[in-house]
């Protein structure tokens, strides 16, 4: 499965199978956790076998059921780190599709159990990715029109290509409140008012730049 194919499966699952994690695909969850925090300079975690999480009325609220496994998305406060968090967090978010797992972003519906994670002096908890073998591969997602959040007239293949893989990122509420803009061959991607707005931001630059290339352009 490339990674388009997985864009275009993946869809949020709340509800999981009593089936731990294959080792081999721990593994592989590990191995690329170590990758990112290398590159971005977060704090992520993966936690299996911990219930306790997703155990509360909120998450009852929000319907989830049979969570023992997620992502923790931490790191050092700063301005970006929302949207470092929703870029890397959706680069492991693929790679699970591709292992076979199901994932959904949780911002809120989860209570934060002691001795689950670890955070440093000075790091924050930006939100989770809870994963496993969901009991359905889940519906997709309403999408806007492409015209609705970028100028893709006259646009070139690459910028309309990025424009299509952005529009299957998951968003909060999904609300899609961004836009993406092409000037003299660079791309500006900005984040609309709300909610995690920022964190949408980092995984739509990252499906951006999975159906673009990243040789075609650079960030404005």
């Amino acid at each position: 499965m490339t990674i388009l194919e997985a864009m275009q499966a993946r869809h949020s699952v709340r509800s999981y199978l009593e089936k731990p994690l294959e080792v081999g695909v721990q593994h592989m969850l590990l191995t690329e956790i170590d990758a990112v925090n290398g590159e971005s300079g977060l704090h992520v975690q993966l936690v299996t076998g911990e219930p306790k999480a997703f155990s509360s009325l909120m998450a009852r609220y929000g319907k989830f059921s049979g969570v023992t496994n997620y992502i923790v998305l931490a790191g050092k406060r700063s301005p970006d780190l929302d949207e470092r968090c929703g870029y890397y967090g959706e680069r492991l978010v693929l790679l699970a599709q591709q292992l076979g797992l199901n994932t959904c972003w949780v911002a809120m519906t989860y209570k934060k159990i002691p001795g689950a994670f670890q955070l440093a002096p000075g790091e924050k908890l930006a939100l989770v990715i809870a994963l496993g073998y969901g009991e359905t591969q889940g519906v997709p997602h309403k999408s806007k029109p492409a015209e609705a959040v970028a100028n893709v007239a006259d646009a070139p293949a690459w910028f309309r290509a990025g424009v299509e893989a952005a529009l299957l990122a998951p968003t909060a509420m999904n609300q899609q409140k961004f836009t993406l803009t092409l000037k003299e061959g660079r791309v500006w991607a900005r984040a609309g008012a709300g909610f995690y707005t920022k964190v949408d931001l980092g995984i739509v630059k990252y499906h951006f730049e999975a159906g673009a290339g990243k040789e075609d352009f650079q960030w404005a």
